[in-house]
């Protein structure tokens, strides 16, 4: 079948650099670049080891490979057919054998030709220990923890020199993401400084001489006449000296969604900015980098203050059966004491209505996830939201902190306050509901004072962020302002305005304020009732 590839995609696939680097923003077409540049390595090196590196199991299994292996299918390489993952292929399918046979293959992908592919889980100990790479594939690197990445697996990508060290891509890496926010998920933006722009030229010339060359050759076949000699040796030059650049080259390039217009279409990217954060709609669809604010609001928040938190039985479970995925919830997570009330607070607004969730565990206020609704849906479509994520968890109960800004108010809802609206959501779908008021908002500099006291660990309860279930609270989060004593919520202001609806960055931070003032001052005992017996 033809496959179409729009201009980053065919960019990157023509250059073919040693080394590249891909910062594009959603839907510029990143799994079709894995899906080839895998699919080109694994078979031009029959028996390899590629390394597939994701910061955790669940974005592995829900994001990278979904979008990489329909490619596949798309072009006709069918499951236990031409490849398989999670399981040795038997005998009787008659397929090659990798060089290195591994003693598990529960996270390996294989092909007919022998070649697997190890899959990496930076949240999974020792998934990439005592391995050599023949090539590594890093997807949405703003996740991955690059000092694990330093010492565990990029010293993997090594040896097998005598089997491949003909190909200019042995030992190659792609690495792919979105514009990252923070400075820890900003580590590949460093390769722009080693990309050489001329010798991209340089390479990008060459593969247009071979097109101008080969064409002269058709003509002249074509009409019959004899191609000199010098030709085809000029031919074999030019791809002697691509190859050398193209195993020494290093391509870094941003693309912004605006790229795939074709195919995505003006009316996604008005959709995405409907609905997406501005700050997300700036990393993840322009691929615009933008400043971090270092002295902000919440000031004494670090890296170590997110984790991951993948469930690995229930996922093992799945068999890489993908569909199974296709709506998340929270078997999925393993920070979750499922016995346990989930806390809830919530931030209203005309445009945006968010929902933080969390439960205190020990020291630790575990902020388990966040979600936000926009413009046409309210607070009834958030809490289905919740509830659906949620539907598997043991005890229906919430335990719901809000303070003065919920009662009286209705201009997200019709003729009942949000709190009202929000227990009867919840009441109507079978959840049990706590209500805790907390009073008045607090002052800003107090709660400056005591959240950042609860992040330096000077509090009863430290928050700790699952990162992967909470990504656009953390943007909201880390790039909070401070404005005359206070938190910058100017922002919020310019979102109700035409031009710019969607500025109002810090509204999930002020649910999770609520939310942290409501577990740290207004502590509520829960019980787990789901107790296994010791005999």
């Amino acid at each position: 079948m033809k496959q179409y590839f729009n201009d980053p995609q065919q960019e990157v696939m023509y250059t073919a650099a040693k080394d590249t680097v891909v910062v594009g923003g959603r839907g510029i077409g990143k799994g079709l670049i894995h899906a080839a540049w895998n699919l080109r390595n694994m078979q031009r090196m029959p028996g390899s080891i590629t390394g597939f590196v994701g910061a955790n199991c669940k974005r592995v299994l829900t994001n990278t490979l979904p979008s990489m292996l329909i490619h596949w299918e798309n072009w006709g390489f069918k499951r236990d057919l031409h490849w398989c993952v999670g399981k040795k292929p038997p005998k009787s399918w008659g397929w090659g054998e990798p060089i290195f046979e591994p003693d598990n293959w529960e996270n390996i992908i294989s092909l007919y030709n022998g070649s697997i592919g190890y899959i990496i889980s930076q949240d999974r100990s020792g998934t990439s220990n005592s391995h050599s790479y023949d090539a590594l594939d890093i997807d949405e690197a703003k996740f991955i923890d690059f000092e694990q990445l330093k010492d565990e697996t990029l010293p993997a990508n090594r040896g097998n020199k005598q089997y491949f060290g003909q190909h200019f891509f042995h030992h190659s890496k792609l690495i792919t993401s979105d514009m990252p926010v923070t400075k820890k998920g900003s580590w590949f933006l460093d390769y722009e400084k080693r990309c050489d722009p001329e010798l991209i030229e340089v390479i990008q010339g060459t593969i247009f001489e071979i097109w101008k060359t080969k064409r002269k050759v058709k003509d002249m076949v074509g009409a019959g006449k004899t191609v000199p000699a010098y030709l085809r040796s000029y031919l074999r030059t030019l791809y002697r000296d691509l190859c050398r650049m193209r195993s020494v080259a290093v391509m870094y390039k941003e693309y912004s969604s605006i790229w795939n217009m074709q195919v995505l279409g003006e009316k996604w990217v008005n959709d995405m900015k409907r609905d997406l954060p501005p700050l997300t709609f700036l990393t993840s669809i322009l691929c615009k980098r933008i400043g971090i604010t270092r002295d902000g609001f919440y000031s004494s928040m670090r890296p170590f203050h997110k984790y991951a938190a993948s469930n690995f039985s229930y996922l093992d479970s799945l068999e890489y059966k993908f569909d199974k995925l296709q709506e998340p919830t929270s078997l999925a997570d393993a920070d979750i004491e499922v016995g346990a009330p989930i806390c809830i607070a919530f931030d209203y607004n005309a445009n945006i209505n968010w929902l933080v969730a969390g439960q205190p565990q020990g020291n630790k206020l575990k902020i388990l996830k966040s979600f936000f609704v926009k413009y046409e849906r309210k607070l009834p479509e958030l809490v289905d939201d919740f509830c659906k994520y949620y539907r598997h968890h043991k005890r229906k109960k919430v335990i719901f902190y809000y303070d003065s800004t919920a009662l009286g108010s209705n201009y997200a809802v019709n003729d009942q306050d949000f709190r009202w609206v929000i227990v009867h959501e919840f009441k109507k779908r079978g959840w049990d509901v706590q209500e805790v008021y907390i009073g008045k908002p607090m002052n800003h500099l107090e709660k400056h004072l005591l959240i950042n006291r609860m992040f330096s660990g000077r509090a009863t309860l430290i928050p700790m962020f699952n990162e992967q279930n909470n990504e656009d609270l953390l943007i909201s989060i880390q790039t909070a302002g401070v404005y005359n004593g206070g938190k910058d919520k100017r922002g919020e202001k310019l979102a109700e305005t035409e031009d710019d609806k969607l500025e109002g960055r810090t509204d999930g931070s002020d649910a999770f304020d609520t939310l942290c003032i409501g577990c740290e001052k207004f502590p509520k005992q829960h019980f787990n009732f789901f107790v296994t017996s010791s005999m």
